[in-house]
C-alpha cells in the first residue's frame, strides 16, 4: 500500500496513480487541497462532480438557491427528488454519496461582500459558477485581495468561455474585463436561454483547470480566454496580459447606493393584507406572461421599453417591480428612481416569480 493512502483510496484512484504527471504525489495534493465552487448549478454541478470524484479533500459550496424543475435540463447535480430543496443540501448528498473521502462544507447563502472575505479565504482555489457580473466581479476582488486563484466559466445561448485568474503574477478578472456592463445589457442564461449540454463542457473544463493549478502540472489559462462555440464546434485561445496602470484592488469598499429597496415575496403580501396599495409592474416579456404571472398586475412593459414608456407609471404611488428571478426588475428599478422618481417609493420584488412560487404561490409556474 502507497504511503498515505488506505487500499480502498488505492482502488478509487488508481488511474491517477499510474497517469504521468499526477501518480501518487499528484493524488496526495488533490486530497489535502479545497476548492470551493460559488454556485451549484449549471457550471457548478460538473464542476462539483468531477472534483469530488478526483478525490479534491475539501469542497465547499455557495448557494442559497431552491433546486426547481427548470434547473434540471443542465444542473445534473440535482434530481426530481431535490425539486424545493436547497442546492447545497442536494449537491452536497450527491458528492457524499459518490466519495466518502470528501469534507463537504455546504453554505446556504449568497455570496456578498460582508462574506466573501471570510468564506473564499478559507480555501486553496476558487470556482466561478454564477451567472451575473456582479457575483464574477465581487469573486475576483476578494481572490485578488485575498491572494487565491479562481477559475471563471461563463456561458450565454450556445457559447462558452474559461479563464484561470489571479495565479502567481498572472492577470485578474478586471484585467481583462475592467468594469461592469449595465445590468440591463447582461442578461444571464434565465433569460437568454442555454443549450443544456454547454455548462457541462465549460463546468468540466474548469474543474480540469482547478486540479491542474492544484498538482501543477500542464499549462493554466492564465492570461488565456478559452472560447467555445457549440453550434460549430470551433475554439478559440485569446491572450491577455496584466494592465500595469491598474490599481490592485486591496478593499471592497461600500456598495454603491441603489436608490431603491429589496422587498421579499411574504412582507409585500404582509403589506398589502394591511391595506398598501402599490403599482405592481412586470417587465417581462409577453411570452413570459403567458405562463405565470402575479395577481393583482397593474401592468407589464418589457424592461427595454421602459424608458420610452416611464409616463406611464404613477409618480403618487409605491411601485414594485418584479421579472423571473428579480435582476431585469432591479436594473428597471434603478433606472426609475433615477429617472426622478421617489427612490422610497420604488421596489424590487426579490426573487420575482420564482421566489414568489417559493414562498406565496406553488401553483405559479417556475419557468
Amino acid at each position: 500500500m502507497a504511503e498515505g493512502l488506505s487500499a480502498d483510496q488505492m482502488s478509487r484512484y488508481s488511474r491517477h496513480l499510474v497517469l504521468p504527471g499526477v501518480g501518487l504525489d499528484g493524488q496526495k495534493l488533490m486530497l489535502d487541497s479545497s476548492v470551493i465552487v460559488v454556485g451549484a448549478g449549471g457550471l457548478g454541478s460538473p464542476a462539483l462532480m468531477y472534483l469530488a470524484a478526483a478525490g479534491i479533500g475539501r469542497i465547499g459550496i455557495i448557494d442559497n438557491d431552491l433546486v426547481s424543475s427548470s434547473n434540471l435540463q443542465r444542473q445534473i447535480i440535482h434530481s426530481n427528488s431535490s425539486i424545493g430543496k436547497p442546492k447545497v443540501k442536494s449537491a452536497s448528498k450527491w458528492i457524499s454519496g459518490l466519495n466518502g473521502d470528501i469534507d463537504v462544507v455546504s453554505i446556504n447563502e449568497k455570496l456578498v461582500p460582508s462574506n466573501s472575505i471570510e468564506i473564499l479565504s478559507d480555501f486553496d482555489i476558487i470556482v466561478d459558477g454564477t451567472d451575473n457580473f456582479e457575483s464574477r466581479y465581487l469573486i475576483g476582488d476578494t481572490c485578488e485581495i485575498v491572494g487565491k486563484p479562481w477559475v471563471f466559466g461563463s456561458i450565454h445561448r450556445f457559447e462558452g468561455q474559461v479563464s484561470t485568474f489571479n495565479l502567481p503574477g498572472g492577470p485578474n478578472y478586471r484585467d481583462l474585463f475592467p468594469t461592469p456592463p449595465p445590468p440591463e445589457l447582461a442578461p444571464n442564461c434565465s433569460e437568454a436561454g442555454v443549450l443544456g449540454v454547454l455548462p457541462g463542457i465549460i463546468g468540466t473544463i474548469q474543474a480540469t483547470e482547478a486540479i491542474k493549478a492544484i498538482i501543477g502540472v500542464g499549462d493554466n489559462l492564465s492570461g488565456k480566454l478559452l472560447t467555445i462555440d457549440a453550434l460549430s464546434m470551433e475554439s478559440k485561445l485569446l491572450s491577455f496580459s496584466k494592465n500595469p496602470d491598474r490599481e490592485i484592488v486591496t478593499s471592497l469598499g461600500e456598495s454603491e447606493v441603489q436608490g431603491f429597496s429589496e422587498m421579499e415575496a411574504v412582507d409585500f403580501v404582509e403589506r398589502k393584507e394591511g391595506g398598501w396599495k402599490p403599482f405592481l409592474l412586470d417587465v417581462r416579456r409577453e411570452d413570459e406572461q403567458r405562463i405565470a404571472s402575479i395577481s393583482g398586475t397593474d401592468v407589464r412593459i418589457m424592461h427595454l421599453e421602459i424608458p420610452e414608456r416611464l409616463e406611464e407609471l404613477p409618480r403618487d404611488r409605491d411601485i414594485v417591480v418584479y421579472c423571473r428571478v428579480g435582476q431585469r426588475s432591479a436594473a428597471v428599478a434603478r433606472f426609475i428612481s433615477e429617472s426622478g422618481w421617489s427612490s422610497g417609493r420604488i421596489f424590487n420584488l426579490s426573487g420575482g416569480i420564482h421566489r414568489w412560487s417559493d414562498v406565496i404561490d406553488s401553483t405559479i409556474i417556475k419557468y
